[in-house]
């Protein structure tokens, strides 16, 4: 999974990247408002920790603008301990939770979890769920019922942003940027490639109707095949 971390604070910052890293997350780390509302314009996070007074923009009005844009992505509000009108400001906003400052990095994780659990993304034990697929992000194992899948690394990334993101439809730039990165010197045809040969591998496992394509635009995993 990826997060992004927003926070000017230079310690603080590498402490919460530090912390996530050691839980098998990916991070991009930036300092400003401005920096975090364009990473966050790119769609490619599963999460986002968002510091409410940055330089430039602040944090509240990011998650006013982003769902806006209807972008879904869950956020998780940085605030001083007696900052209570930024609080409710954030949570009317959009935000989805808060956690104020100091706090332990042990708290932090769990309202993340916590979060992604209620988007029913993340299962009691870590894991990412969809249907029958399970994947444990900490072995980068994934499965159908109790039957692996035999991932390589690119179609374990994809599948794990799919299901990250179900029943959202995914752009192919989006998928792209995500999995191969904005310097990368591939093009977007990869994505159609590896999700080819993910489709393959679900199809040999009979969950392939959970991956739809849109034509002209992306893909979508459905969280339910019947629908």
């Amino acid at each position: 999974m990826r997060v992004l971390v927003v926070e000017d604070d230079p310690s603080l910052l590498q402490v919460i990247c530090d912390v996530f890293e050691s839980e098998s997350f990916l991070t991009d780390a930036v300092a400003t408002g401005d920096e975090g509302y364009y990473w966050a314009q790119q769609g490619i996070h599963d999460l986002i920790v968002l510091d409410v007074m940055l330089p430039g923009m602040n944090g509240v009005d990011i998650v006013k603008k982003l769902k806006s844009q209807s972008l879904l992505v869950p956020i998780i509000l940085l605030t001083a301990k007696d900052a209570v009108e930024d609080r409710v400001a954030g949570l009317d906003a959009g935000a989805d939770d808060y956690i104020t400052k100091p706090f332990a990095v042990s708290e932090l994780l769990a309202r993340s979890r916590a979060v992604l659990r209620r988007r029913g993304t993340m299962g009691q034990e870590g894991e990412l769920i969809c249907g029958p697929i399970r994947l444990i992000p900490a072995a980068r194992d994934a499965y159908n019922g109790q039957s692996p899948l035999n991932l390589t690394a690119t179609e374990y990334d994809l599948l794990e942003f799919f299901i990250c993101n179900k029943d959202q439809i995914l752009t192919r730039e989006q998928i792209f940027d995500r999995i191969w990165g904005f310097e990368s010197g591939s093009t977007t045809t990869a994505v159609d490639v590896y999700v080819h040969h993910l489709r393959k591998k679900l199809a040999a496992n009979g969950a392939d109707t959970f991956l739809r394509t849109v034509r002209g635009i992306g893909y979508l995993l459905k969280g339910d095949s019947h629908v």
